[in-house]
């Protein structure tokens, strides 16, 4: 991608390249919506996603439930979430297990505003800055030294 926004930490801007990208991804997970699709699937995944000319590394990403993998090749979060609810997982679930947070902390980080923005506008801002180095991924500043 060559966009603005692939500046922005831990986000898959879904555009118009990754719709074309993960078009079957998306299709296979649409097709869950129906119960026959999610008792088929259940039953044999592998076969399942046969039906689907998706890439090897799509249908790993799937078979290992590699929810934030999915959305780096294509996926769209409102259908992979409907993997995620075949599986048992809501929404929330879901957003916890790609943040890496228990979901917990999750949802008292979502009632109290959610993630702060500092450190996270941009990956620039993960960079060093004269001694320190602030946005790290956990959200610390670290000293520098």
């Amino acid at each position: 991608m060559s966009s603005d926004y692939t500046d922005i930490p831990g986000t898959y801007v879904f555009d118009a390249r990754q719709s074309r990208k993960g078009y079957h991804l998306n299709m296979f997970c649409m097709s869950l919506r129906q119960a026959a699709n999610r008792a088929a699937f259940k039953a044999h995944e592998g076969l399942y996603l046969d039906r689907f000319p998706m890439t090897a590394e799509q249908k790993d990403a799937v078979l290992n439930r590699d929810w934030n993998g999915m959305l780096s090749l294509g996926g769209n979060i409102y259908y992979t979430s409907k993997l995620a609810a075949t599986d048992g997982i809501n929404f929330q679930q879901l957003a916890a297990i790609m943040t890496g947070m228990e979901q917990e902390a999750y949802r008292n980080m979502m009632l109290k505003g959610g993630r702060s923005i500092e450190g996270n506008r941009s990956k620039g801002e993960w960079t060093a800055v004269g001694t320190k180095t602030v946005g790290t991924k956990t959200g610390e500043t670290k000293n520098g030294g």
